[in-house]
């Protein structure tokens, strides 16, 4: 992993910026890159990447997103990954609001969705008790990517007409409740749980969810180098194919069984037309 990117303004007489006038701060943008590769970029995403001066980018932003930055454009490198070496997010706020401060155009470059368990709403508070605006750009959260990139629906009118979206655990790092959101007619989608595969099937179990209920791990979804692993609550403890390295996501009913073919072609992009953005 590389190492955090001290953010310092740059050098005006040396490189071409949008923002000449340094008047009033403009706002933040807080930007979801979704979660796989460029092709899932929105078009706001783009262009809010194109136009920026300064973008911090998180450590789960695919190489063909970052290879849509164009040269003159600044990168900080502020990513973060449980177990790993991290951007501490005190100083993720000090260097967003820093460079928000300068008048550059300012991207906060996120995994997946801004507001769905990217810590959005947190870092738009800090800007805000600064002084500072910010605006949110949605991305596509992993659970939709995982799901197209695996043709299994997460809800389906024969098998559930629910879905609930947790992560493994809370912010204290105690495992979530997950009494009554999985069985018959519901769909559970579990982030950054595979390596809690264990204590994930004790809580269903205990929640008298039945061991033959399907199960899918899927790592580095929507990337050239997605794993797909297929498997049952009843052999969930012991499932440990896709769990090696990258995010992982849990989905967990009867939707498997509705999984549809599909192939998902990752994004290439070009890296001279880039340069020219």
């Amino acid at each position: 992993m590389a190492a955090p990117t001290p953010y310092s303004k740059p050098n005006r007489a040396a490189a071409t910026h949008h923002n000449t006038g340094l008047s009033a701060p403009q706002p933040v943008l807080i930007v979801g890159a979704g979660a796989g590769d460029a092709g899932d970029l929105t078009l706001r995403a783009l262009a809010a990447i194109q136009s920026a001066d300064v973008i911090f980018y998180d450590d789960l932003v695919d190489a063909s997103i970052l290879g849509l930055i164009p040269a003159r454009t600044e990168r900080v490198f502020v990513g973060k990954r449980a177990g790993q070496p991290s951007t501490p997010q005190n100083e993720i706020h000090a260097l967003v609001t820093k460079a928000a401060s300068t008048g550059e155009r300012v991207v906060r470059l996120k995994g997946g969705d801004p507001f769905l368990f990217g810590r959005g709403s947190e870092e738009a508070d800090v800007l805000a008790q600064s002084g500072f605006e910010s605006e949110v750009v949605p991305g596509l959260s992993a659970a939709f990517v995982c799901a197209a990139s695996t043709g299994i629906p997460l809800t389906d009118r024969r098998h559930a007409a629910q879905v609930t979206f947790i992560t493994a655990t809370r912010s204290n790092g105690e495992l979530n409740d997950m009494r009554g959101l999985a069985g018959a007619g519901r769909t559970l989608v579990i982030y950054m749980g595979a390596r809690l595969a264990p204590h994930i099937a004790q809580a269903l179990q205990g929640d008298a969810v039945a061991d033959e209920t399907p199960v899918v791990i899927i790592a580095n979804g929507g990337r050239i180098t997605q794993r797909v692993t297929e498997t049952t609550v009843g052999a969930l403890a012991s499932t440990t194919a896709a769990e090696s390295s990258g995010p992982a996501l849990l989905i967990i009913g009867d939707v498997v069984r509705a999984r549809v073919a599909t192939t998902r072609f990752p994004y290439t992009f070009n890296e001279t037309e880039s340069r020219h953005v």
